[in-house]
């Protein structure tokens, strides 16, 4: 899901700057309120980190990534995800790829606004409403997920100043159904997981799993 450097012009990035800075803000309020979030953050960026450099293949003009989102989401929570990722992008350009910093806040968009669609539409009330989360549900979100990654990177090269033939991003588009069809067995077993623990201090204290309930 990163768009290489050179692609967008730099008025546009200086727009995504924007826009995600006022996203994060938003929500890096509540980190505030919650001190438990701080950490549930940092869990969340190291997760993500160690996800994305597990697994990344290059795919037509972008890269298929294991990202471990809708994992880390379940467990951990909506802010720490949010933040977690966009601290994880910033990590693994300073340590592993610094051309990659110009265009952070483009792929922070990229995997940020994705999350707050599943949320808002699915995973808020698995928590609010208590509801049951299914295999279904785990692969609903994330079908939902990729497929906002995939078209907000379609996006990007739309606007880019660099033309990307359709094909090569329909190549990447499809390369996460891979994912999609990988990713909720870690996801099911990362929850069940955790449930088994949820009782002991240091699970209720790193994890956000008290509320979910499992078939």
């Amino acid at each position: 899901m990163h768009i290489e450097p050179g692609i967008i012009a730099q008025t546009k990035i200086v727009l995504a700057n924007v826009v995600a800075s006022g996203v994060l803000l938003a929500y890096a309020k509540e980190l505030i309120k919650r001190p438990t979030d701080i950490l549930r953050s940092v869990l969340a960026m190291v997760f993500f980190t160690l996800f994305m450099q597990s697994f990344h293949v290059s795919v037509g003009p972008s890269e298929l990534h294991f990202v471990g989102a809708i994992a880390i989401y379940l467990t951990l929570g909506f802010i720490p995800t949010l933040i977690g990722f966009a601290a994880g992008l910033l990590l693994q350009g300073l340590l592993f790829a610094p051309s990659d910093l110009i265009n952070l806040a483009v792929n922070s968009l990229s995997l940020v606004l994705p999350l707050l669609m599943v949320h808002y539409t699915i995973g808020r009330k698995l928590r609010d409403q208590a509801k049951t989360l299914s295999w279904k549900q785990i692969v609903k979100m994330d079908a939902m997920y990729y497929s906002g990654v995939t078209t907000i990177v379609g996006f990007w090269l739309l606007v880019a100043d660099v033309a990307t033939p359709f094909v090569a991003w329909a190549s990447f588009a499809s390369s996460y159904a891979l994912i999609v069809v990988a990713e909720p067995i870690v996801t099911l077993a990362a929850v069940r997981l955790l449930k088994r623990y949820q009782h002991q201090a240091w699970v209720n204290r790193c994890f956000a799993i008290a509320e979910l309930k499992l078939v």
